[in-house]
């Protein structure tokens, strides 16, 4: 295993091409889009990893640098992604040796003290300290039902439809306003907007674009945007049968929020409303008359890895004061192995090494799980994950390591 480990190696641009179809024949899909030919604006080539096979690439994988919102602060976090080892490369400890290297050069470089993925499959990355911090809410209702409640407030402001280059600018500003106060919220530069942006053909099912809204207030002022994408449809009796998709949706204000969902429940002709990747806690459902109407499926998103538990943990804030030491089971990378003290405040935190004895045993994957504020560590000891050495302790922390906003991520990578 390591003589073929030791061939992966970063990619050139040349090789490109072979890279992406290599990566999409993996995972049985045909490759798309403007980028078949030539990378993305937001690929770093120095930070993939290949393993050349022929004409093929029989590993894929490659790092994206990103900025992650985290409860009270912002972290640099590396965005794992392309991660594929082909059928005929398998059982030979590859995955191992990408997930290795990587860990091992984010440590060396020292920038970046999280990473964090969108798993594949839920069984593959636990192994390599990986856990599932943030769900999306997988929201759907039938139309007819979704009203909203008759006293809420939807203010003065407007909502109009928009093309892309009055939209990209206001969105872009609001997005950078309103990403910091939510975890496992993602920097965008122009790159990534050009990303999420992009309006693929092949997944208009013969419907039109994707539509553009903004909500905007009596002075002119920006206050919420929305994307959303509509499927028409007929059935057997002749009745409208369409589909609203929302995308994305963000406010700065109550009554902007509210005004844009009236808007999108308002649509004729269409007999379901689904919002896939909304936050699992997405205030919609406190706005309805008929709170059942609406209907979540959560399901794991970003899953988190502490590369460096001192800096990550001092990284962010808790809104609880907390003073105990955690000693950290990590199997796959030993410098986060031992004992750390953790001194946080609403207002700072610090976290060090230290031969205290320790309060709280768990591993990395525990740690990285409520690292975002929407896991409870109590659920965890409960299943066996934590262990309690001082009496009261895990309620301390649960509650110190618990956020008031709920951590969401609409960024796909």
């Amino acid at each position: 295993m390591s003589d073929i480990a030791d061939q992966l190696r970063p990619i050139t641009a040349d090789e490109w091409p072979r890279f992406y179809r290599s990566m999409f024949t993996t995972f049985g899909d045909a490759p798309r889009g403007p980028y078949t030919e030539t990378p993305p604006p937001v690929a770093e080539l120095d930070r993939t990893l290949g393993l050349p096979d022929g004409d093929r690439f029989a590993v894929t994988a490659g790092i994206y640098s990103r900025e992650m919102s985290v409860p009270g602060g912002v972290v640099p976090t590396a965005g794992i992604t392309w991660v594929t080892v082909s059928p005929t490369h398998r059982r030979r400890g590859l995955l191992t040796a990408v997930m290795r290297r990587q860990l091992d050069e984010v440590h060396a470089a020292g920038r970046e003290p999280v990473a964090a993925l969108w798993a594949a499959e839920a069984g593959i990355y636990g192994r390599f300290g990986y856990a599932p911090a943030v769900e999306r809410g997988g929201w759907r209702g039938a139309a007819e039902r979704l009203r909203l409640r008759p006293e809420v407030d939807c203010g003065t402001g407007t909502v109009r439809l928009v093309e892309l280059e009055e939209f990209r600018p206001a969105a872009a500003a609001l997005h950078d306003r309103v990403r910091r106060f939510v975890p496992g919220n993602m920097a965008r530069d122009d790159g990534w907007w050009d990303r999420q942006l992009y309006d693929d053909p092949g997944a208009r099912d013969d419907g039109p674009a994707r539509q553009l809204a903004l909500h905007t207030e009596l002075d002119g002022t920006v206050t919420g945007y929305a994307t959303y994408r509509l499927r028409s449809g007929w059935d057997d009796h002749g009745e409208p049968d369409g589909t609203l998709t929302v995308g994305e949706l963000r406010a700065s204000t109550p009554a902007a929020y509210a005004a844009l969902w009236r808007f999108l429940f308002s649509h004729d002709l269409i007999r379901t409303v689904e919002a896939p990747d909304a936050s699992p806690d997405d205030p919609v459902r406190h706005l309805l008359a008929d709170p059942r109407a609406w209907h979540a499926a959560p399901v794991d998103s970003l899953w988190v890895r502490l590369v460096d538990v001192g800096p990550a943990l001092s990284a962010r804030r808790y809104p609880a004061p907390l003073d105990m030491v955690l000693e950290v089971r990590d199997r796959f990378c030993d410098w986060n192995d031992g004992r750390w003290h953790l001194w946080g405040h609403p207002a700072g935190a610090f976290c060090d090494r230290t031969d205290r004895d320790p309060d709280l045993v768990l591993d990395v994957e525990a740690l990285s799980a409520v690292y975002l504020g929407g896991i409870s560590l109590a659920a965890l000891q409960g299943a066996g994950r934590v262990t309690e050495i001082s009496p009261g302790a895990v309620t301390q922390a649960s509650t110190a390591f618990r956020w008031p906003v709920t951590p969401w991520c609409p960024d796909h990578f």
